[in-house]
């Protein structure tokens, strides 16, 4: 039934199926799926949202625990989808997966939260210098930018609504020092309705932000034109991700992904990094709440987490919730791209966002599909990474949303619905070895597993920055490892013996390019973290060195040789571009291949 007086939709609970509510309305009223709701159970109020409306009953998940929940308890209908608040103030902030800041929760209620309490995640107190950027008059586009505030390095845009349908006519505007819901700014709409307007605006987690903006062409979807740079050798070179694109990290337990990601998150070449912890485990984010703040940003100067956003809702937090976390980050993500920023969006673990949904569609009773995943699963999957992407904004800007997965098969089977349905829709797939984990090879990403379609689609800016020839010898390297490992299982079967030295030089330079480039030490201040320049000259000299035709007496000579070289080569990448510690052993890695192949220099 609806309450003329509040307008208030309000219904009765009739079953309880866990986190499943079946709820009956008195009369055939207009709700929307995705709709925002409350259960009351005695003073508490339980956020929920609509998943299906079938005539006078709809099907509500709970997003908290469901305990106590009786069937004929009240139902309150918000009249609002599922939503995120936009606004100055997300920056450097932990969010569960409702977007409740986790830190103010705890200091009003403390550690262990009540059920049912809600917070807003930006400050209704904090006064925040805006600064008009849009004369009188003016007419702007949805998406236009009207003022900014400076947020920490950032200077965060306050825009014209994305929901607009025409261009709006600014009609009065002040600058100064107010807080998030103090009205700013008012324009008058293309049907002469006056609009008033804050710094905060609200946006349904599930409806990409540009939906409208891009099919009013107010905005435009590019091509991704250039690579994120992520420091890690085996990545920018051999992987490619394009910024913009998307990616994906599967891997078994133990293989190293969440180092990988938080190096990924600390080095690459963005402005802004999300990160959605969806149901891994509660130690693991707490490691990364705590590590951040206290670890120094290479790009800014500040904390890394000055320019980061965690969405938080582990594998001990309300299951219900983990679903809508990864959608928050990414409406986080997008909001932020149409103010022209480079953001980057780690999800761990998608895996885990898709056992979510199975335990929901399983208590909807609806037609499972493979390994009882919903089925739609691979729809869903396609939705969330085409979100990603390249936008020209409407004031001009150009902002980019990359989007890295990581996937938890069970056991690290690669074929199981959700890896499969995800490297149907990524571009570039590093895939974990549990076998190079086990050799404490790092990151264990395998070469012979991984691709990337980036790497021929961005060649036109590979070959103006880097060389003519980099795609090719990329190639060319894989092709070395792809050879090595060949004779390498030969040598499994028949021994050293059973293979020619031709064949034993080159399964050690295939050996060689693993040992000194695929692989960096994670916890070395200097080759955790090397810039594309740096890469482009190591990855130079390496392939002089495999190019080279060195001689050999015999297999021990050979490896000996290939034992110092890379000693030598890994010490090179130990040390700072500007120390004397590089050039020395820069030229002992020279002088050594020299000395079996006299008349050349490889440095």
């Amino acid at each position: 039934m609806s309450n003329e007086n509040t307008g208030a939709v309000y219904a009765t609970v009739v079953g309880v199926k866990e986190s499943l509510v079946l709820i009956e309305f008195d009369e055939v009223v207009e709700v929307m799926k995705n709709e925002v709701g409350y259960v009351h159970v005695g003073e508490e109020r339980l956020k929920a949202e609509i998943l299906r409306v079938r005539g006078r009953t709809a099907d509500m998940q709970v997003f908290e625990d469901t305990r106590g929940v009786r069937v004929g308890d009240r139902v309150e209908l918000s009249g609002e989808m599922l939503s995120a608040t936009l606004g100055p103030g997300l920056l450097g902030q932990v969010f569960d997966g409702l977007l409740n800041p986790l830190h103010g929760l705890a200091e009003k209620y403390g550690f262990f939260l009540p059920r049912g309490v809600l917070m807003s995640p930006l400050d209704p107190d904090k006064k925040w210098q805006f600064t008009p950027e849009t004369a009188i008059g003016a007419s702007l586009l949805p998406g236009g930018v009207l003022g900014s505030v400076p947020e920490g390095p950032f200077k965060h845009k306050i825009m014209v609504p994305f929901n607009e349908p025409e261009p709006v006519q600014l009609t009065w505007i002040r600058g100064g020092s107010f807080s998030i819901n103090e009205v700013v700014a008012r324009y008058k709409t293309s049907h002469g309705e006056e609009k008033e307007l804050t710094m905060a605006c609200r946006w349904p987690i599930r409806r990409p932000i540009p939906e409208n903006l891009l099919r009013k062409r107010y905005s435009e979807r590019q091509f991704p034109s250039k690579p994120l740079t992520t420091a890690t050798r085996i990545i920018d070179t051999f992987f490619p991700i394009a910024q913009g694109g998307t990616g994906c990290i599967p891997g078994p337990f133990g293989a190293g992904k969440t180092v990988l990601q938080s190096l990924i998150a600390r080095y690459s070449s963005v402005d802004i990094v999300i990160i959605v912890a969806c149901g891994e485990r509660a130690g693991e984010v707490v490691e990364t709440i705590h590590e951040y703040p206290e670890t120094a940003d290479p790009r800014t100067g500040g904390t890394l987490m000055d320019r980061t956003i965690i969405i938080c809702n582990t594998s001990s937090m309300p299951v219900a919730a983990r679903e809508a976390s990864i959608y928050t980050g990414i409406t986080l993500g997008e909001y932020f791209r149409q103010m022209g920023y480079d953001v980057l969006l780690i999800a761990d673990s998608t895996s885990r966002w898709a056992q979510a949904m199975r335990e929901t569609s399983g208590r909807m009773e609806e037609i499972p599909g493979e390994e009882a995943f919903p089925a739609y699963l691979d729809s869903a999957i396609k939705n969330l990474y085409e979100r990603a992407g390249v936008i020209r904004c409407a004031d001009g800007s150009t902002g980019t949303l990359t989007l890295i997965g990581t996937v938890s098969p069970a056991g690290g089977n690669f074929e199981e619905p959700v890896t499969q349905s995800t490297l149907g829709t990524v571009k570039t797939f590093l895939g974990l070895s549990a076998d190079r984990a086990y050799k404490r090879f790092y990151p264990a990403i395998d070469p012979l597993l991984s691709w990337s379609r980036y790497l021929d689609q961005l060649a036109s800016w590979f070959t103006k920055e880097l060389n003519a020839d980099w795609v090719n010898d990329v190639k060319n390297m894989m092709a070395l490892l792809e050879r090595g490992d060949s004779i390498y299982q030969i040598m499994q079967v028949t021994g050293e013996e059973g293979i020619t030295l031709e064949d034993f030089i080159e399964w050690q330079k295939s050996v060689l390019l693993d040992m000194v480039y695929l692989q960096q030490d994670a916890f070395d201040e200097v080759d955790a973290c090397m810039p594309r320049e740096r890469q482009l000259a190591s990855f130079g000299v390496l392939k002089k060195l495999i190019a080279a035709d060195f001689k050999f007496q015999d297999k021990n000579e050979a490896r000996d040789f290939f034992t110092k070289i890379t000693g030598f080569y890994k010490n090179w990448n130990y040390s700072r571009a500007d120390s004397p510690d590089y050039e020395r052993y820069g030229k002992d890695i020279a002088q050594l291949a020299d000395q079996y192949l006299p008349g050349r220099n490889v440095q």
